[in-house]
């Protein structure tokens, strides 16, 4: 997802100021936390969970600061 994306995906959950988020990652953390999870993007490098929804992106990169 791109941030614009994401910035979109955020404003339907209702998180505002969407536009502060500069970093994929900490937007990422602030939908989690939305969506009642824990803002743990990128922060495992052992995960296991394939049904987040995020989980492609954080393994993928997992030291990405993007």
């Amino acid at each position: 997802m791109t941030m614009n994306e994401l910035r979109e995906f955020a404003k339907a959950l209702g998180i505002q100021s969407v536009e502060k988020f500069e970093k994929k990652e900490d937007l990422i953390h602030t939908i989690q936390c939305a969506e009642g999870y824990s803002d743990c993007f990128r922060r495992i490098h052992d995960c296991t969970n394939e049904k987040c929804a995020w989980f492609d992106d954080c393994i993928r990169h997992p030291d990405s600061q993007d």
